[in-house]
């Protein structure tokens, strides 16, 4: 693959929200926005946009698991670890940019893995913490991702009303439903739909991340959630919402997002990260 080239008309607008929703006594997601270059980096706020011009940006969201505060510690110090790893693999501008992505992004994944196994061990009210991690890496007009966990990435294209889950759940059902072992609908009500084969942190053994590369086009959507936001809405309504032209003033896609899945379900936490590509 060749280099992308910088684009200084490509614009990223953001926004994030998160919800504990309706069941659950504290939020064990986490989001986070950054935008670096080779010398600084600054977390973004909640909504926003920016040229993509000589920066990158990256976007995550973990669901973290453990008990207590123990999840929503893990999910914390996975976009620690991403805020201070990520901004020193740059540049990517070798003919193996992509290989090289998947590189970094593999090591960010087992980093944050050991730090989490780490200090699960040494601190009793945290042993056993784990987190999912969906991150998407944006640079130049290609978006890298890594993925483990049942956290999703979606990629709405500008001229299509179909939205591409970019992103395999690690879990049992997941795996019966891409083997066509189950329909859509009995694995979104099956029992275990949300018991997880593999997370960063705990007793996993095996945390090689799922790596892929979109070429971004003008138009272009990308939707990073947690499982509390594909709970509440089927694949149509996220649809519907990210292509909404009357969304109330003041309102962000991530918020709409939010509050239509909490609405509809609202048993867990809901978080939704969504990035327009404009210009």
């Amino acid at each position: 693959m060749k280099p992308a080239a910088k684009n200084k008309d490509l614009m990223l607008q953001w926004s994030g929200c998160t919800d504990i929703g309706k069941v659950r006594k504290n939020n064990e997601d986490t989001f986070l926005g950054l935008i670096f270059d080779d010398r600084e980096v600054h977390r973004l706020g909640k909504f926003g946009s920016a040229a993509v011009d000589h920066h990158s940006f990256a976007f995550a969201v973990c669901d973290g698991m453990g008990g207590a505060k123990a999840g929503e510690y893990a999910s914390n110090i996975a976009v620690d670890k991403i805020t201070h790893m990520l901004p020193k693999a740059l540049p990517l501008e070798s003919p193996s940019a992509e290989s090289e992505a998947n590189r970094v992004l593999t090591e960010l994944f087992k980093q944050v893995h050991r730090a989490l196994v780490y200090l699960g061990g040494s601190y009793d009210e945290i042993n056993g913490m784990q987190t999912t991690m969906s991150m998407a890496w944006f640079t130049g007009n290609w978006m890298y991702f890594g993925h483990i966990g049942d956290s999703r990435i979606y990629h709405l294209p500008k001229h299509s009303d179909e939205i591409q889950l970019l992103t395999a759940d690690d879990t049992y059902v997941g795996w019966m439903l891409r083997t066509g072992q189950i329909s859509a609908y009995e694995a979104r009500t099956h029992p275990r739909r949300n018991v997880l084969q593999r997370a960063l942190g705990g007793a996993n053994q095996y945390v090689t991340p799922q790596t892929g590369a979109v070429k971004c086009e003008r138009g272009d959507v990308i939707l990073l959630c947690t499982d509390g936001l594909t709970e509440g809405l089927f694949d149509h309504a996220i649809v519907d919402l990210l292509r909404e032209k009357r969304k109330p003033a003041r309102a962000t896609l991530a918020g709409l997002l939010v509050d239509a899945a909490v609405s509809n379900s609202g048993r867990d936490n809901t978080t939704a990260v969504v990035v327009e590509v404009a210009g």
